[in-house]
């Protein structure tokens, strides 16, 4: 392997983007193209979009890459279909999808209403689900191509103050575990990321609506920042990880994959502590 290649792995790659303007999507979408690779960074809001691809393609350092962007949202197919069929046409069939696309809404739940349950799926998983169709044929036309999903370190264990979020990030799971079965045969490959607190937009807008309880239970957790998880999502990619597990993921990954009701235990007993401090003030 030459130096040039050690250092660009992604030399001559394409990736789709989505939720790529801010936060993990954008980090994710640096670090591909610090690596050599090329972007399409898809997001709704198109000042965000502008500022993103300023600041990604001051990464650029090989002739012929590129950052492009989509202002679409991507729960919408009608939308989103053409735009990304366009893409395809001026630049061809991508070697990535990288979604990124996700929102949480933390409230207790006899504050939520039947409205908040469906918002988070639509977005959380359906805005990830869209992508993965419209570039699927193509991926399977060609027996080749990379999906990679973002679940999160609540797709692995449920927790209060989550019953809107957390169902969303283990369909995306569940969905990346039957694409990398079925798609196998075609030569996909099929990654999910579960990051946990990340400092993020995203993050902060949480924290509006957080349950003093979920507060106190997370500060042990530290948080990571979104360039960290960028890196560890493309270094899984690139060595064809499925599960992907930055920070403290890996260990809540292994307790709830062979210890489910050990974990089960500790949350319970991190639950009692939380509720006793919030209710001292």
């Amino acid at each position: 392997m030459t130096t040039s290649s050690r250092q660009h792995p992604l030399a001559g790659s394409i990736a789709v983007i989505t939720g790529g303007s801010k936060g993990i999507g954008k980090a994710t979408a640096r670090e591909y193209v610090r690596l050599g690779g090329s972007v399409c960074i898809v997001a709704r809001d198109k000042k965000a979009l502008q500022e993103a691809s300023e600041e990604i393609s001051s990464l650029i350092t090989r002739n012929g890459q590129f950052v492009e962007t989509i202002s679409a949202d991507t729960t919408n197919m009608d939308v989103l279909k053409p735009r990304l069929d366009k893409f395809i046409k001026d630049h061809g069939v991508p070697q990535h999808l990288i979604n990124c696309v996700g929102y949480a809404y933390p409230n207790y739940i006899d504050r939520l209403n039947i409205d908040d349950f469906r918002k988070n799926m639509e977005t959380n998983y359906f805005g990830q689900l869209v992508p993965i169709l419209v570039l699927l044929p193509h991926f399977m036309k060609e027996r080749r191509g990379y999906i990679a999903n973002c679940s999160s370190l609540l797709g692995l264990m449920g927790m209060m103050g989550y019953a809107t979020y957390v169902p969303s990030k283990y369909a995306i799971s569940g969905l990346t575990e039957t694409l990398r079965h079925e798609l196998k045969p075609y030569n996909i490959g099929c990654s999910v990321v579960f990051p946990p607190d990340t400092n993020t937009p995203g993050f902060e807008h949480e924290n509006i609506t957080k349950p003093a309880e979920v507060t106190i239970m997370s500060e042990g957790g530290g948080l990571l920042e979104p360039e960290k998880v960028g890196e560890a999502f493309v270094k899984g990619i690139l060595k064809g990880r499925f599960y992907i597990l930055p920070g403290q993921s890996a260990m809540i990954w292994r307790i709830s994959r062979h210890f489910p009701r050990l974990m089960q235990w500790i949350m319970d007993g991190e639950y009692r502590k939380a509720k006793k401090k919030a209710a001292a003030g």
